[in-house]
């Protein structure tokens, strides 16, 4: 093969990676948005991933559906066991889509994550999926539902508390007003009550400058990376990206953030916000180790595109939602992403 043949041949495989497969470009370019939410709406309950072994788990996620004004009702095999899951992969499937299709159902909370999304995502059925757009929305694991709908249908998605996480009044409100009111809100840190004379907590650290336009794809590093080169990848050219971790090593994000440069979605986004990354292990493990902004500076400088860390989602307090196909408008100085159209019709 000639040497300009082999290197059209590598960055056109390379692209095709960083968008997605045709199917997936062709539903995006098409978005739809789920039903604004009314008070009473009746709202489905279901474990696309990890089991809940205790009960009282079930209680407080209906309580914090009746705190937001719904009628929560849960799917059939919620209560199920299979291994660390909720259930076979063909149940907690049929539950996914007994959701969609229902008509009594206008939304769709994830009660946990936890690990397995993903494994479902063959045995549904996306175009029925695209018939009956309703809000859906978790996060952690269910990253890969998430994104695979909005891949492959266009559908705007919802990246937020699982029915299980705590719902503090100010998430609620959030949630209401962006869900219930189809309000454009900017998502930002609030403001702290200081009892120090330096701010610790709930900071914004700019590693790229600059303000960036697209729609928000995004979620758990860990889960959206393991969708690279699926066709349940979103597009990412011109996308913001947001990104979130819990629990991984310093060189893990590392290598994840690696990957997604290999395949193009670094070079395809128009920039890049990073939220909660929880847990992380040590900031380094010695002199000459790397801290976590270390690795964010070597992936995002060099990119030259709009880049922060400290944006309020993931496995933190107060984590607010970031809907997946909305478009937004990202400032990396100010620390904050500013919805440009509504999430819901």
């Amino acid at each position: 093969m000639h040497r300009r043949g082999f290197i059209a041949g590598t960055l056109a495989a390379t692209t095709a990676l960083a968008i997605g497969p045709g199917a997936a470009s062709k539903a995006q370019s098409n978005p739809s948005r789920p039903a604004a939410l009314k008070p009473g709406d009746e709202v489905r309950l279901i474990a696309p991933a990890g089991a809940i072994f205790e009960r009282v788990r079930f209680d407080i996620a209906a309580e914090n559906m009746q705190g937001l004004g719904l009628k929560p009702t849960f799917a059939a095999h919620v209560r199920e066991r299979h291994g660390y899951l909720a259930g076979t992969d063909e149940e907690r499937a049929a539950d996914i889509m007994e959701a969609f299709t229902d008509p009594n159902v206008k939304a769709i909370f994830a009660l946990t994550g936890g690990w397995g999304a993903a494994r479902t995502l063959p045995l549904l059925d996306f175009d029925a999926i695209a018939k009956n757009p309703k809000v859906v929305i978790g996060y952690s694991d269910i990253t890969a539902l998430l994104n695979a709908v909005y891949a492959r249908t266009g559908m705007t998605t919802f990246h937020g508390p699982n029915g299980t996480s705590r719902w503090r009044p100010a998430v609620a409100a959030a949630a209401q007003n962006l869900l219930f009111d189809g309000d454009t809100p900017t998502i930002k840190n609030p403001v702290p009550n200081f009892s120090t004379l330096a701010q610790h907590d709930l900071r914004v650290q700019t590693i790229v400058p600059g303000m960036a336009e697209g729609e928000l794809v995004g979620g758990n590093l860990t889960v959206l990376t393991a969708l690279a080169g699926s066709p349940y990848m979103p597009d990412m050219r011109g996308k913001i990206l947001f990104l979130e971790d819990i629990g991984e090593a310093i060189y893990r994000i590392d290598r994840m953030l690696s990957t997604l440069q290999l395949i193009g979605v670094l070079d395809a986004i128009s920039g890049i916000v990073f939220g909660g990354f929880t847990r992380v292990g040590n900031d380094g493990d010695g002199y000459g180790a790397f801290a976590l902004m270390d690795i964010f500076d070597h992936y995002c400088k060099p990119m030259g595109k709009p880049a922060f860390y400290g944006s309020p989602f993931g496995h933190i307090a107060g984590n607010q939602i970031m809907p997946i196909g909305t478009r937004a408008r990202m400032d990396a100085e100010a620390g904050n992403v500013q919805l440009l159209e509504p999430s819901v019709s």
